[in-house]
């Protein structure tokens, strides 16, 4: 997978680099803060993740291991003085002095499967690392809606706190003229204390995860204030079976191709260990007693009887079918969480759907109304709080309902490692 791909990714989520109306940061982020966006988030969190970096440095081992495998054994010297000190049955038996020079000859293959095995480990760190790198990506994605999300709700809060305070002159006002008792200024200011309650929680959320996405760029401290974005755009998953079909090419199940290569080479290792290897040795020997020298030629190797490597054969064939069983279960995790996740982002579109087709335009009518009529006496305090209330939470449900199809969007993107975005509807 190249980079391109790889950017695209999550970028094409939202299309984050749209600029939405930067939400007033809290009062206690530095003035002059950067405003992050998605793109800027991928790049800082791929050049600060130490995960990237331990799998570039596993690469490397693989990489030294490969190279490793590749290399012949080292011949060995040896230098033998016979009949050195006096004793034996032969008193005056001449000193013998031999220099040998001995090389191992690996038969059957042996280096081949060496190699092919290394070869094995190297393709499956290089998928590995691809893997983490989605993962990150998907992370970092996921933690930057964490924080638009509550950026946006805060507004919204910002919004219905500001709405209900608006009522307290108001009530006081009538209850000063006395067309409404102080119960009811009470009522509206218990409202507008629930309000700056549930903005207060939002805050502390916002900065949880302002601090959680930081981390995932490599930051002790965040350095930017704000994050932008269009939360408000709809994107539809392909459908299911698509959707399964482009797993099978996510890193963590195709990397088990090349660990299943990698079983296979220790498995024919494992074989070949049954079959001597043959060391060859040339040497000189030169006697004390003659001027005279011979020339030393030998060959030697193990007889495999007693030893045929059967249970190393067994352990590697085990192996081998323990992979195949590992994939599978690799494979139907990464269903169930990608069927988890494009569940949750049809429920979302179908509640945003609704939300926006039937339920808001209802409140905001009713909201409307009892408005018009509260000052003519026709509805209550409680009426016009309720239907303060009703919109209140309708925008919270379709906030909470953009939320969830976004960071399934990102769960889904990050596991079959492009965008599978088929439509995309008119944003807010």
């Amino acid at each position: 997978m190249n980079s391109h791909v790889v950017w695209m990714l999550c970028a094409a989520l939202l299309a984050w680099t749209s600029p939405a109306p930067a939400q007033p940061p809290p009062a206690q982020l530095k003035r002059g803060a950067l405003n992050l966006t998605l793109p800027q988030a991928l790049r800082k969190a791929a050049a600060a993740s130490p995960r990237l970096t331990a799998a570039d440095r596993t690469i490397g081992m693989t990489e030294g291991r490969r190279e490793q495998a590749n290399v012949l054994p080292n011949p060995t010297l040896s230098f033998d003085v016979d009949n050195f000190a006096p004793g034996g049955s032969v008193p005056g038996q001449p000193v013998e002095t031999t220099l040998l020079l001995s090389q191992l000859i690996e038969l059957g293959g042996k280096r081949d499967a060496r190699v092919a095995a290394a070869l094995g480990d190297y393709d499956a760190a290089r998928l590995e690392r691809e893997a983490t790198r989605l993962e990150l990506f998907s992370e970092t994605t996921i933690a930057f809606v964490g924080v638009l999300a509550a950026q946006r709700r805060i507004a919204l809060l910002d919004r219905h706190v500001a709405a209900l305070e608006r009522l307290v002159p108001l009530m006081q006002r009538r209850t000063d003229a006395g067309a409404s008792s102080p119960a009811e200024v009470a009522r509206v200011q218990t409202a507008v204390g629930f309000a700056r309650v549930e903005r207060e929680r939002t805050r502390t959320a916002f900065a949880v995860a302002r601090r959680e996405l930081g981390v995932l760029m490599g930051l002790d401290t965040p350095d930017f204030a704000t994050v932008s974005g269009d939360f408000g755009r709809l994107s539809r998953p392909a459908p299911f079976e698509t959707v399964v079909k482009a797993i099978e090419d996510n890193p963590q199940l195709t990397r088990w191709t090349a660990i299943r290569a990698r079983r296979d080479a220790d498995l024919i290792s494992a074989r070949l260990k049954a079959v001597p290897d043959v060391t060859a040795s040339v040497g000189w020997r030169r006697y004390s007693d003659t001027p005279e020298s011979a020339l030393r030629l030998g060959v030697s190797m193990p007889i495999p009887v007693l030893d045929r490597n059967r249970g190393g054969i067994r352990e590697a064939q085990e192996l081998a079918q323990r992979t195949e069983a590992k994939r599978a279960v690799n494979r139907l995790t990464l269903i169930a969480v990608v069927g988890k996740a494009h569940d949750s982002a049809n429920g979302a579109l179908h509640q945003i759907d609704l939300l926006r087709r039937v339920v808001l335009p209802a409140a905001r009518n009713t909201l409307s109304t009892v408005e018009a009529g509260y000052d003519q006496g026709r509805f209550t305090v409680l009426e016009i709080l309720d239907a303060y209330q009703r919109v209140a939470d309708a925008e919270l449900m379709e906030h909470d309902a953009l939320a969830s199809l976004h960071i399934s969007l990102a769960t889904i993107e990050g596991l079959i490692g492009s965008p599978v975005v088929l439509a995309q509807a008119r944003g807010k």
